[in-house]
């Protein structure tokens, strides 16, 4: 991308680390930076948040309520110092089907989230689930994401802010306007070349690229 650059930060601070994310990105005009969590996961279960201070689900546990469905408290669980972190961590996930072999760069729409959720249930047991989890729907009981139970020495499946690609399609973005199917060969490609080349090429395609946009504009309104 012009006029950025990036740093590497999450093998050098694994465990020690401050912050979730992995890398940092520098806008070299503005001079001001941003860090972003990289992730890789099969279509379905995601996660979005380690939650490594274990904060979340303590606090929702201590509300003593199964359902939460009054606005006011869901407002109040957003607004806690125990869910700050909640939209504040940048996660850019692929996401890849290796069965039909595609891919998906999707981003969590964090602040629709936080304004669609409306019903917060806490679920003993669920498929291939032995341990409690929190859930969150919206207006019409679809599934947004969940908080689930593992304090800070669970393993990273137990603990932490999770959603699920194929049941929460409604609250991402996808960056590559959908899925890319393998058997386009041309655009992976395309890709491939992109993370590889300078920024000179990256120039001479966009020119080029750009001149296909237009023609197929004139094309239309011909």
């Amino acid at each position: 991308m012009y006029d950025f650059s990036s740093v590497h930060v999450g093998k050098e601070l694994y465990r020690a680390k401050e912050h979730e994310e992995d890398i940092k990105i520098i806008n070299e005009i503005a001079k001001i930076d941003f860090a972003i969590s990289l992730k890789a996961y099969g279509d379905g279960p995601l996660q979005l948040s380690t939650d490594k201070n274990s904060t979340m689900f303590p606090y929702l546990r201590s509300l003593k309520k199964e359902v939460i469905n009054d606005v006011n408290i869901i407002k109040t669980v957003f607004s806690s110092k125990e869910f700050s972190e909640f939209g504040n961590i940048n996660v850019l996930p692929l996401i890849y089907d290796e069965k039909h072999k595609k891919c998906n760069i999707m981003v969590f729409d964090f602040a629709k989230a936080i304004t669609s959720t409306k019903i917060i249930l806490l679920e003993s047991e669920g498929k291939g689930r032995k341990h409690p989890t929190f859930r969150f729907f919206d207006a019409n009981k679809n599934y947004i994401c969940e908080v689930r139970y593992g304090d800070t020495v669970a393993n990273a499946l137990q603990r932490g802010l999770w959603t699920n690609t194929k049941h929460a399609t409604p609250y991402f973005n996808s960056a590559t306007n959908g899925w890319i199917d393998s058997d386009n060969t041309i655009l992976v490609k395309l890709f491939s070349y992109a993370l590889v080349s300078t920024t000179e090429g990256h120039q001479e395609a966009l020119v080029a690229l750009a001149h296909d946009i237009d023609k197929q504009k004139t094309n239309m309104n011909g």
